[in-house]
């Protein structure tokens, strides 16, 4: 069994307004996030979603938050 990570609604937001604040193109970022998440859904599709830990949204935000201090992994593929 996994251990679910837990973070509140605070750090979450915290962290989806820094990933707008450092992107030039609001939308562009949240379509990055949609596509992380579309991505980590898929791959994720075998497993049963009640042993998922985070929600792929929210593991995408997660993610990408940190990975700020390394923007060209933000950069378009």
């Amino acid at each position: 069994m996994q251990k679910r990570l837990h973070y509140s609604s605070l750090e979450i937001n915290r962290r989806a307004e820094e990933l707008i604040q450092h992107s030039a193109n609001r939308y562009r970022i949240t379509v990055q996030i949609a596509n992380r998440a579309k991505q980590r859904r898929g791959l994720e599709a075998s497993e049963d979603l009640d042993d998922l830990p985070l929600k792929p949204v929210i593991r995408a935000i997660i993610e990408m938050s940190d990975e700020v201090a390394q923007p060209e992994l933000l950069a378009d593929s």
